[in-house]
């Protein structure tokens, strides 16, 4: 992996003056005529055709091909609840990657309230403006009720990209370590660390790829049918995972594990990981903290990856959302569905087949076929469940 020079702060805080977006006008405003054509008089013109006819503001507005970056603060990286405004650096960074890997322009709305009935009527009523809605940071369990409803309200693309764009690009992953491991998917021993929203759509997805033995651990220890006060979403996760009905704490479940995902935060000790099967698989995603160093876990398991760009194997969300919205965008989708985000994974791990390795089971974050790739398989994928239009 190549190393880069250490970042300094000063480096950082410049890079952010002003912030990193900025709008470019797409038609020309440098004469008289120009801006007549493109304000006033002119834009009049295409105000009374779109009001005669909402459907053409598609074909005369930005708005169908923007997406809403939307976020309430509660869940801001590995940082927590931080509020609206110290999360918009990173909603900022977000539209920035759309633009980058997508190609599609996107807009942060940050929202200073947690109340999902708030939200979701903000969103409605904002509707006119865009063409979908990237949820981001948004915490457990309010983001999967937030996100349901905002489905149900909306008649176009909503992902909540912590749990979908991570289940998404671990899939991937996971394959792609199966395949330069040899090993079939299907029969792996799976525990994940964490049942906040990426640890729930990552089980989901597994489960949905065929992964018949999943276990979700939470801060107070296995997640299973018997235990008293789990919530709606881990009662649910609890009647479908842990078939060998394990008890206990994380480091129980781990005990013959094939592979560790971990999403929770919390630390992991060499020793639990060396209980693990041989040739396991850890995947400690936590940022910029992963549960174990990865040095560490390399001593006993065959394969190891983070979420992070100075160690290899970088399990990064930009490999999925940019081309997923943009492929549900290119199809027309009114919404993103099941079988959108398997083939999303699908192709992510095409592009990095030919060249798998032990170090190199996803491709990079920077690799520019991503993006084009996890698009086209999404709008295929739109019109084969009939949800393009």
């Amino acid at each position: 992996m190549e190393q880069t020079a250490a970042i300094t702060d000063d480096e950082i805080f410049a890079a952010h003056v002003g912030g990193k977006l900025a709008l470019a006008p797409t038609a020309p405003l440098d004469t008289a005529r120009a801006l007549s054509i493109a304000y006033t008089p002119g834009v009049a013109k295409v105000s009374r055709a779109i009001a005669a006819d909402p459907r053409l503001a598609a074909r005369y507005t930005w708005a169908h091909r923007l997406v809403a970056v939307v976020s309430d603060g509660t869940a801001v990286l590995g940082l927590g609840d931080i509020g609206p405004r110290a999360s918009l650096p990173v909603m900022e960074g977000k539209s920035a990657l759309f633009k980058a890997y997508g190609g599609l322009d996107s807009i942060p709305i940050v929202l200073d309230t947690t109340d999902v009935e708030e939200i979701v009527e903000t969103m409605v009523r904002l509707r006119p403006t865009f063409g979908a809605v990237n949820l981001e940071d948004v915490s457990a369990p309010r983001c999967f009720e937030l996100e349901r409803r905002l489905v149900e309200a909306l008649d176009c693309p909503v992902m909540h990209d912590d749990q979908h764009g991570t289940a998404i690009v671990v899939l991937a992953a996971l394959r792609g370590a199966c395949t330069v491991l040899r090993r079939d998917m299907a029969p792996l021993k799976v525990v994940v660390a964490g049942a906040g929203a990426a640890g729930v759509a990552c089980a989901k997805i597994l489960l949905a790829a065929g992964v018949r033995d999943v276990v979700l651990t939470d801060s107070k220890g296995v997640v299973h049918a018997g235990r008293d006060g789990l919530n709606p979403i881990k009662a649910e996760l609890a009647a479908v995972t842990n078939p060998r009905g394990i008890t206990g704490e994380l480091a129980d479940a781990m005990v013959g594990a094939d592979v560790l995902l971990g999403l929770s935060g919390a630390t992991v000790s060499e020793e639990s990981v060396a209980t693990m099967a041989a040739g396991g698989i850890v995947f400690a995603l936590s940022n910029p903290d992963p549960e174990i160093h990865p040095d560490v876990a390399a001593r006993h398991a065959a394969v190891v990856a983070t979420g992070r760009s100075d160690f290899p194997n970088q399990i990064n969300n930009v490999l999925a959302f940019p081309g997923v919205f943009r492929g549900a965008l290119d199809a027309g989708a009114r919404r993103i569905t099941e079988g959108m985000k398997l083939a999303a994974a699908d192709a992510i791990f095409e592009v990095a087949a030919p060249t798998l390795a032990l170090d190199r089971i996803v491709p990079s974050p920077l690799d520019a076929g991503v993006g084009p790739a996890v698009a086209a398989a999404v709008a295929e994928a739109a019109r084969a469940e009939g949800v393009a239009s």
